[in-house]
């Protein structure tokens, strides 16, 4: 790891970068362990798998939002942001864990929710009620319609979750009047960053929870918040709903985004300079290349920001290795590091989308998944991992149409792109729904129900067997925090057979993937130090990675 200070002109300099190669852990609370029998996770279920987490070797976790929230988006629909959901836990049950936390060594961060916020928040009401051309409609994008009587959308853009990305309210009056901004869904109005009172309402929350103790933020949505200030109609109006991604060039990826990083980071910095603690931004940036992406990474913008190339990716040599080299050349050129993520809420998991049916966890796609997540972590930069990852979860394909909660589906109908199956509760323990993963009375049921198959992956089962998924994760971490050659920021290539990705870190570790499916000649003669699956002497084979160490000089 690096420990060179950071030269931020403060009194007080951070002597740790702790987050340039970092391993996080993302929470999704409602799915991860429920203390109250209700059939939804909560922060008292966070803290009780804290051990569980810190013995898997992670370095600090996220979770998502567990602000009140009427749930329209499973919290991404925030309705006040300085507070937690009763269905959640409450303040006091969030220093708990955030204390819990510190006394194991385990960063926290809070997801925060910028570029919209819950049609239920107190702004928005006002907004309602204060009518057209008022202070309180400023702070979100609301607009006259065009056409006869103002009955058409301001522009053509659709929201990425399907639809219009206008809706029409209605006045106090009860005549038809103004339309309101909504990338998402109607319950999530789009806000105004061009009015200052945003920017001032956001930095009272960041230390609300900084002053709380949290470690940073995970920025949602961090290329949106500023709009084209003419908000004109787009070329492409249905690129974000068909890509279900930010690719508007009209609504995402502004300027004048940069100038909020920038006041976010040096707030960070200010609160570093107090108690020697570094905080952390890390943004979900969705934009067209690496050097775009690169733009917010800059040394006095975002710490971090998610690298989501390798989340579309094909099971291809080829693919993968042009993705980790712009991103070797674009993003750690700015003196950042990469942060890698293979899983997260909004995706299939690898399991599934390596090969794999979806209705049990051996195959093609629980390989290659495995092997995924070797090259992940022997890469350098930091890595997200998911919740269930480190178990081999499958996607759940099959939850029958009533139980999905998923707003795409309830806008669009349609069950493509839809995040259910990756949200599924986790299995703790035991042979039959809910798996541990409720507290509640027999019979008591999660919110989204777990598949028979799932007993294949419980975590008392993982734990158990050292052939398992997690001993995989767990042994890797390790072998990460504890090698000197994973301290040296850059990778080299190394010359390797078609189908097949090798690479050398520091003095000699080395990391070989083998896409193909027939066994190739290892690159290092003798055992792997880890393996993602069988590998003798001298041979690795398909869908299988492995590290060595070996004589740099020789390689």
């Amino acid at each position: 790891m690096l420990t060179a200070p950071a030269d931020n002109g403060l009194p007080l300099r951070v002597a740790h970068h702790w987050w340039r190669d970092a391993v996080i852990y993302q929470v999704y609370v409602r799915s991860f362990l429920d203390s109250t029998g209700d059939g939804i996770g909560d922060l008292a279920g966070v803290r009780a798998g804290l051990p569980y987490l810190k013995k898997l070797g992670v370095d600090g976790i996220w979770l998502s939002p567990f602000y009140p929230s009427p749930q329209h988006d499973h919290g991404y629909d925030v309705a006040d942001y300085c507070d937690v959901d009763p269905v959640f836990g409450d303040l006091a049950e969030f220093d708990l864990l955030v204390a819990a936390a510190r006394r194991l060594g385990v960063k926290v961060l809070l997801d925060i929710v910028p570029n919209h916020c819950s049609s239920e928040h107190v702004w928005f009401r006002e907004a309602l009620a204060a009518g057209p051309g008022s202070a309180a409609r400023a702070r979100f994008h609301f607009a006259d319609g065009r056409g006869p009587d103002g009955e058409e959308p301001p522009n053509n853009w659709r929201a990425m979750f399907g639809g219009p990305a206008w809706s029409r309210v209605v006045e106090e009056d009860g005549t038809p009047g103004q339309w309101y901004l909504h990338m998402f869904t109607p319950e999530q109005p789009d806000l105004n960053w061009r009015n200052p009172e945003v920017g001032a309402h956001f930095e009272h929350v960041l230390r609300f929870w900084l002053d709380r103790g949290v470690d940073g933020f995970r920025i949602d949505v961090a290329a949106g918040l500023f709009k084209h200030p003419a908000l004109p109609d787009s070329p492409d109006p249905e690129a974000d709903e068909r890509t279900r991604d930010s690719v508007n060039p009209l609504a995402w990826n502004q300027p004048e985004v940069h100038d909020v990083w920038r006041h976010w980071r040096a707030i960070c910095e200010e609160y570093a300079a107090k108690d020697g603690r570094e905080r952390l931004l890390v943004g979900e940036v969705s934009v067209p290349t690496p050097r775009e992406h690169a733009l917010y990474v800059r040394p006095d913008e975002l710490h971090q920001a998610f690298f989501f190339d390798l989340l579309g990716a094909p099971w291809d040599a080829d693919a993968f290795q042009k993705i980790i080299s712009g991103a070797m050349q674009d993003i750690a050129g700015t003196g950042s590091t990469v942060t890698w993520v293979l899983n997260n809420h909004d995706q299939v998991r690898t399991v599934t989308r390596y090969g794999e049916s979806g209705t049990g966890g051996s195959g093609l796609g629980s390989a290659r998944a495995r092997a995924a997540a070797l090259l992940m972590m022997a890469l350098p930069g930091s890595a997200y991992i998911y919740q269930g990852e480190e178990l081999g979860l499958p996607e759940v394909v099959d939850l029958p149409d009533d139980v999905l909660t998923d707003p795409i589906f309830r806008r669009t109908g349609s069950r493509k792109r839809i995040r259910d199956g990756c949200r599924v509760p986790l299995p703790w323990s035991g042979h039959a729904s809910p798996f541990g993963f409720t507290s509640g009375t027999e019979g008591a049921r999660p919110w989204l129900p777990q598949p028979e198959w799932f007993a294949e992956h419980a975590t008392d089962r993982a734990l158990a067997d050292t052939r398992s998924f997690w001993h995989l994760y767990r042994d890797g971490l390790q072998l990460r925090r504890g090698l000197p050659q994973f301290a040296e920021g850059g990778l080299r290539w190394l010359e390797s057979p078609p189908e097949v990705l090798a690479f050398v870190r520091g003095d000699g570790l080395v990391c070989a993937v083998n896409f193909g499916t027939g066994p190739v000649p290892a690159p290092v003669a003798g055992t792997p130090l880890l393996a993602s699956g069988p590998c003798a002497d001298g041979v690795l084979p398909g869908s299988t990675a492995a590290w060595w160490i070996s004589d740099s000089a020789a390689l």
